[in-house]
C-alpha cells in the first residue's frame, strides 16, 4: 500500500483498504509507543499545523507525533498567519509547501482545506473543517475494534446534531467499514441528502446500514457504540443554545440510554465534554437554563463503558500513521 504524496482530507477519498492499512499501520505505532521503541522514521522532515479554530487533542496529537517520527513541529495558532487576510489560501499553500514536508489545517470551510490541498504540493491533513472530521475518524474506529476486536456489522449510534461534522464523518466511516450506522435526532437536524446518497451507495456495497430516526430508544436498542457530540459546535453563534438544547435533550445520552444498548456498548465522545459544571460554558448554560450536564450525563461520562480517553489518545496513533504513510518511506 503506498500512499506517499497523498493529502488527507476526507476519509471518502481512501478506499476501504487504505482506511484498514491506516488502521494497521495505527495499531504498530501505539504498541512501540507503549514499548518505549524509538521510531523516528521522518528524521529531517518538517511540518507546520495551521490552525483557525483552537484545539487540545488536535494539536497536541499532531505535535507529540511528530516529534515521535523525529520531525520538526511549527505551530501556527489562530490569527498568527496572514492566510486569506492579506495573502490567499493558494498563495499561502505555495509558500509553506516550499518550506515544510507537510501541512496540517484544523478550521472552517471544507473548501480551504480543498485548496491547500491542491496547491501546496506536499501532502495537506485535515484537522477539522465545519463539513469533515477525518482524523477523529481513525482513532474512534481505531478504538471500537479495540473493545470488539472487529468493526464489520456492529451497529453505531449517534445522538445529536446530525449535520455536524462529526455526524457526516461517523457516517462515511461506518459505511466504508461495514458497520451500521445510526443518527438518532430530529428530523431537520438528519443530514444533508446528497452525502446520505452518496454513503448508502457505499454501505450497499459494504453489506451495512444507514438508519435516521427521531426514536433514540429504537436507535439505541441492542448497539455497541453509543457516540454523542457536543450540541452547539465551535464557531456557530450562542444565539442558538437555547433552541439547540430544547431540540437535543431528548437525545441526550443517559444511563437508560446506555442499559438500551447492547450489554457489553462503549460511549464514545470526541470531546470536550459538557457533562458537569466544571467548565466555564458548562457553568453558563446552567445558570441560563438549568442544566446540569448537556449532551451526556456524567454517570455516562465516568462510567466504564465510557471509552473517551482511550478514543483521545488514539488520535496520536492513528495522525502518526497518517503522517508517516503520506511522508514516509517503508520500514
Amino acid at each position: 500500500m503506498n500512499l506517499k504524496g497523498r493529502n488527507f482530507l476526507k476519509l471518502l477519498d481512501y478506499s476501504d483498504e487504505e482506511i484498514r492499512y491506516l488502521l494497521d499501520l495505527s495499531h504498530k505505532f501505539k504498541k512501540l509507543k507503549i514499548k518505549g521503541k524509538d521510531h523516528k522514521y521522518l528524521k529531517g522532515k518538517n511540518i507546520v499545523l495551521l490552525f483557525e479554530k483552537t484545539s487540545t487533542r488536535t494539536r497536541c496529537a499532531f505535535e507529540v507525533a511528530g516529534y515521535d517520527l523525529g520531525m520538526g513541529v511549527t505551530y501556527l495558532e489562530p490569527g498568527s498567519s496572514q492566510m486569506g487576510k492579506k495573502e490567499s489560501i493558494e498563495d499561502t499553500a505555495k509558500v509553506l509547501g516550499r518550506m515544510y514536508d507537510g501541512i496540517e489545517y484544523r478550521g472552517f470551510s471544507q473548501e480551504i482545506v480543498e485548496t491547500l490541498g491542491s496547491n501546496a504540493g506536499v501532502p495537506v491533513w485535515n484537522g477539522l473543517t465545519d463539513e469533515y472530521h477525518p482524523t477523529q475518524m481513525l482513532a474512534d474506529l481505531m478504538t471500537i475494534e479495540e473493545n470488539f476486536g472487529h468493526l464489520r456489522g456492529l451497529k453505531l449510534v449517534f445522538c445529536g446534531d446530525g449535520r455536524n461534522n462529526v455526524a457526516n464523518s461517523l457516517m462515511v466511516a461506518c459505511s466504508k467499514m461495514g458497520i451500521n450506522f445510526t443518527i438518532a435526532s430530529p428530523k431537520e437536524l438528519f443530514p444533508n441528502e446528497e452525502l446520505i446518497k452518496t454513503c448508502e451507495k457505499i454501505a450497499k456495497k459494504n453489506y451495512c446500514t444507514l438508519t435516521f430516526t427521531e426514536d433514540i430508544m429504537e436507535a439505541t436498542k441492542d448497539a455497541h457504540v453509543i457516540y454523542t457530540d457536543v450540541w452547539v459546535s465551535m464557531g456557530e453563534s450562542d444565539d442558538i443554545w437555547e433552541s439547540r438544547i430544547k431540540a437535543l435533550k431528548p437525545y441526550q445520552v443517559t444511563e437508560e440510554v446506555m442499559k438500551n444498548a447492547n450489554s457489553k456498548a462503549i460511549f464514545l465522545h470526541c470531546l470536550p465534554s459538557f457533562h458537569d459544571l466544571k467548565t466555564t460554558i458548562g457553568q453558563e448554560i446552567y445558570e441560563k437554563f438549568g442544566l446540569k450536564e448537556m449532551e451526556v450525563e456524567d454517570k455516562v461520562f465516568t462510567s466504564e463503558k465510557s471509552k473517551v480517553f482511550d478514543e483521545a489518545e488514539n488520535r496520536m496513533h492513528t495522525i502518526k500513521a497518517v503522517m508517516y504513510a503520506t511522508l514516509g518511506d517503508k520500514k
